[in-house]
């Protein structure tokens, strides 16, 4: 009796045992959703950004920018023309007078060669009431000085004294006619007087071209001393 139980409780438990396999079969399969992990969605949208930003790029016009570069300034050789010096005159009424009286050495329109050292000499006189003091200056005030230096008085010259003034220069390279007006001056730098020159004719010019002092500034170098007429015998 014990026997037949048991055999009906395995046929049982193997009947429900089918019966679930089958109804396994049976149903459809049940779909699931993947779980991601936080790190590949953080970078999957990094990714993504990356991409848009190169699209965005892409379709962006670029800006081109043109450097002209500027034109380097040209240097102009100007030629520079002889200084002339400024001039503070005593008033006529002065006591410092200075009378030209002759040309010494170089007449005018001497020739020289290119290069040519020489001595100007010229002899003037004071005419005024006052000495020329130890110290007073002849200087070029116009012209060329044909590298002549300025003239200092060793001694003081009394009125109606004669002196020579002696200047060495040189000759200019170039041909052509060169002139220096020269003239005395206080030791405060005052100019009185007649002003003198020098002329020369360097190379094959023959035609004075250099400009000479204008009267106002120099009086023509025409002695102020007249000389009394010869006497000529009648034949």
């Amino acid at each position: 009796m014990k026997y037949k139980t048991n055999l009906t409780l395995r046929r049982l438990l193997i009947t429900i045992a089918g019966i679930s396999l089958l109804l396994g079969a049976c149903s459809k399969p049940t779909s699931t959703t993947p779980t991601l992990d936080p790190g590949v969605i953080q970078t999957r949208a990094v990714a993504t950004f990356s991409i848009g930003l190169t699209q965005t790029a892409l379709v962006q016009p670029t800006a081109t920018y043109t450097v002209t570069p500027s034109p380097s300034p040209t240097a102009t050789n100007t030629p520079t023309a002889s200084p002339t010096l400024a001039q503070v005159v005593l008033p006529t009424s002065s006591c410092y007078v200075l009378t030209f009286m002759t040309d010494v050495t170089i007449p005018d329109n001497t020739k020289m060669t290119p290069g040519q050292v020489f001595t100007k000499t010229w002899r003037v006189k004071n005419s005024g009431t006052c000495d020329w003091e130890e110290g007073f200056q002849v200087k070029n005030v116009s012209g060329s000085t044909m590298s002549g230096k300025s003239y200092t008085l060793p001694k003081a010259v009394e009125p109606g004294k004669q002196v020579d003034i002696s200047i060495e220069m040189t000759a200019p390279a170039n041909a052509g006619a060169y002139t220096g007006n020269w003239r005395m001056a206080t030791d405060s730098g005052s100019f009185f007087g007649d002003s003198f020159y020098v002329l020369i004719l360097v190379g094959d010019s023959t035609t004075p071209t250099a400009t000479k002092a204008s009267p106002s500034q120099a009086p023509s170098q025409t002695p102020s001393e007249t000389t009394a007429p010869t006497n000529t015998p009648e034949p």
